[in-house]
């Protein structure tokens, strides 16, 4: 038993509440302009430019998120971060890929010639679907503790192709919040087709997890935990269908201009990605590699982690506050982009 009162106990608790948090705000913030992005394809050509407008002043720094959260495992964490990411070689190396060219399409498409432009929309296409997926591989495989047989390597497709639809259903809330007219009613749309698909994502990831841990089960199955865990799957079920059923009214609310209820889409979308994401972390704590390496075992030393928490004291703050600038600056409706 870890001594909660000494650095070597109570610290890599901080680093592990830190680098969740940080992933957690990466999945959402970078969530919805991966969706945009997936969607863009899906669009009109005098829709593709709003949509690009909407996510322009946020998708680079939201990114800063995902960099603050796998730089925490790698100093805080690097037992852990060499047994994840040599597992993960393959799918981190193309969901770096991903990241790359939808980058490079996001810059140059606003230079291109009319007649190239399409090509770097389809390339902002490719590489926002390559990344999500990817990222949902890597989630498949995380929880099955990396296993690479072919059942465990089909659970891991099915929540990559579902946590793609879960960013079209973040990108479509955020469209609905950002955008007006036909856009916005297109948006409802395909939240409609994304919503329950990302639904059985979150039951396959919530059926399979105790499957392949009999601790994990243990700890959802047993009373009184069952009882007092009960209200996260079903706030999430509720979330599902509370979603559904302002999507099905919103058109209608949308032909009056009633916008009033614009932001909840994403909003519950947002708060569904919580509950999986506390599910999820219950479940694994306190290891980092399932039944294999917890936190404590793959914690630095406590003199590292306390240079590294200085740093991190830091860091975090100056991110968080520029993103909240940065929305607080750009909220509001997108408009068509303008460059001179």
């Amino acid at each position: 038993m870890n001594d909660l009162t000494q650095p070597a106990g109570w610290m890599p608790l901080v680093f592990l509440a830190l680098m969740g948090i940080s992933m957690l705000i990466y999945v959402i913030l970078d969530g919805y302009d991966l969706g945009v992005g997936v969607l863009l394809r899906r669009a009109d050509d005098a829709d593709k430019d709003t949509m690009i407008a909407s996510i322009g002043p946020f998708w680079d720094a939201n990114e800063t998120w995902l960099v603050l959260g796998v730089g925490l495992l790698l100093t805080a964490f690097p037992i852990a971060h060499g047994a994840i990411l040599t597992q993960l070689y393959l799918p981190v190396a193309l969901m770096l890929a991903g990241l790359i060219i939808r980058g490079v399409a996001f810059d140059f498409r606003v230079k291109a010639r009319a007649h190239h432009k399409p090509w770097w929309n389809r390339a902002f296409y490719a590489g926002s679907l390559l990344a999500a997926f990817s990222q949902g591989l890597m989630l498949g495989l995380y929880i099955t503790g990396f296993r690479y047989d072919w059942l465990d390597l089909a659970f891991a497709v099915v929540v990559g192709l579902c946590l793609v639809a879960g960013y079209c259903l973040l990108g479509a809330g955020w469209l609905i919040m950002k955008t007006s007219g036909s856009l916005q009613r297109r948006a409802m749309y395909w939240a409609r087709r994304s919503l329950w698909l990302t639904g059985v994502g979150v039951a396959a990831i919530s059926v399979v997890t105790p499957m392949v841990s009999q601790r994990i089960f243990d700890k959802w199955f047993s009373l009184p935990n069952i009882i007092l865990l009960a209200p996260i799957p079903l706030v999430t079920v509720a979330l599902f269908v509370i979603i559904d059923r302002l999507l099905r009214r919103m058109p209608a609310m949308h032909d009056r201009g009633n916008d009033r209820w614009c932001w909840v889409p994403f909003a519950g979308t947002a708060v569904i990605f919580l509950m999986a994401f506390n599910g999820l972390a219950y479940s694994i704590f306190p290891y980092l590699v399932v039944d294999k390496i917890d936190i404590w075992q793959a914690a630095s030393a406590p003199e590292s982690l306390g240079v590294i928490l200085v740093g991190a004291a830091v860091v975090l703050p100056t991110i968080l506050g520029y993103t909240l600038y940065a929305y607080r600056v750009f909220w509001g409706k997108a408009t068509d982009l303008h460059y001179y």
